[in-house]
Parts: structure tokens; C-alpha cells; sequence
């Protein structure tokens, strides 16, 4: 059953008819699913530390009901790697229409897969999985399962991609971690099924994968009217 803090999420959330990425992203975290680790702030001093103690570049973005597609105002900020950087992104985010808070995470790098759901008004929920990024649009190139998932589905999704090759390991570039890639699917697919009556549509783009880890660096999930 859905805990009582994701119930809460929702519910804030209704008046918006979506969920914002720190909110979304509690949700992934509720259901064991690996996130960046992050600061919400509208400090400059405390997203400064939390710079100075990544191991990492970092990635700001603005929060803010207002902007839904990020990439379309300019809303992410990738790469950061010192204090005058981060300062200057951060006062032109906080200038974007209806700027609540930054967002300020660690940068994960790695290949960048597409992690979907929708319920189908004819079959409930369904999955989809693909190449992510700004390259799921210009490819096209998911597979669609229904919910729930098991590993075998999963398996299949990977099979039927024209781009598996990418996932697999290509000319001496390192591979998805299989394993860590079909927990993720399969439990997100459990997510979905639990959140069917309460969700339109989630999207996580992009989930960047390694050898070690695959990390939902965006997430965004739509609510019904």
C-alpha cells in the first residue's frame, strides 16, 4: 500500500495537475529507487557547500509550476564546477517565471535511458523503455509493455531496441549494469500499478545508467484532470 508521505505528495499536488521534480523524485526514493543526491535551496551559501562537498560537477534547475519542459526556458544548468558559476546560474534561474527554489544535484554521467508510463484507457498501465535524453524524440526508438513487469520483460524491451547495442556495451564503451537496470524497471512498474487510480503519466528522462548504478536524473509525473 502507498505510504502516507506519498499520499500527501499527490495530494499537494493536485491543484498543479502535475508533480514537481524534488516531489516526483521523493516518490522514486519511497519506492527504493535510486536518485541523485540533492539540495533544494534558495541559498547560494548552502547550494555552495553542497558543491564543495560533491565528488562531482553538479546540475541546478529551476522549480518552478510554471515550467514544465525545462530544456525549452533554459531551466537546467549542467556541468557546474565552481562557486562563480554556480552563483551566476543560479540568479538567472531564480529570474525564470514562477522560481520557487533551485534544485541543486549531483551530476551523474553515463548512458541515458527513457523510463515511462501511461495508462492506456484500454489496458492500464503500460510501460515504456528507450534511448533517452533529448535523442528519444529525434529516434523514436522505445519499446511497450503492459504493467506489471517481470525481468523476462524487461529482457525483451532491451532486445527489441534498434539501439541495444548501446545498452549492451559498444566498440569498447562500457555497458548497462542488467541487473541494476531490471530492478529498476520492474519495481517502477510495481510503482505504477500501485499509483494506477492516481496518475496520468510519469516520465523519467533521462535515467542515466553505468556499470554500477542507474540513476533517475529527471522525473516528472502528471496528474488527471
Amino acid at each position: 500500500m502507498l505510504e502516507k508521505n506519498s499520499k500527501k505528495i499527490i495530494e499537494k499536488s493536485k491543484s498543479s495537475g502535475w508533480i514537481l521534480e524534488p516531489d516526483a523524485k521523493a516518490l522514486m526514493k519511497l519506492q527504493g529507487l535510486d536518485i541523485p543526491d540533492f539540495i533544494l535551496t534558495n541559498s547560494f551559501e548552502a547550494a555552495d557547500q553542497f558543491l564543495k562537498k560533491s565528488e562531482s560537477p553538479v546540475v541546478a534547475k529551476a522549480v518552478s509550476k510554471k515550467i514544465l519542459h525545462k530544456t525549452e526556458h533554459q531551466a537546467v544548468v549542467t556541468g557546474i564546477m565552481s562557486s562563480d558559476h554556480l552563483k551566476s546560474e543560479m540568479a538567472r534561474l531564480q529570474q525564470l517565471p514562477g522560481c520557487e527554489n533551485i534544485l541543486v544535484e549531483q551530476m551523474v554521467q553515463g548512458i541515458e535511458v527513457i523510463i515511462g508510463a501511461k495508462n492506456d484507457f484500454q489496458f492500464g498501465p503500460v510501460i515504456v523503455f528507450g534511448i533517452g535524453g533529448t535523442s528519444v524524440e529525434i529516434y523514436n526508438d522505445t519499446a511497450v509493455r503492459m504493467a506489471p513487469l517481470k525481468p523476462d520483460d524487461v529482457l525483451s524491451m532491451v532486445e527489441s531496441l534498434k539501439a541495444k547495442k548501446i545498452i549492451s556495451g559498444y566498440r569498447g564503451m562500457a555497458g548497462v549494469n542488467m541487473e541494476i537496470l531490471t530492478h529498476l524497471i520492474v519495481n517502477f512498474s510495481l510503482f505504477v500499478m500501485e499509483l494506477e487510480n492516481d496518475i496520468e503519466s510519469v516520465d523519467l528522462n533521462p535515467v542515466i545508467c553505468t556499470r554500477d548504478r542507474c540513476v533517475i536524473a529527471d522525473a516528472r509525473i502528471m496528474l488527471p484532470c
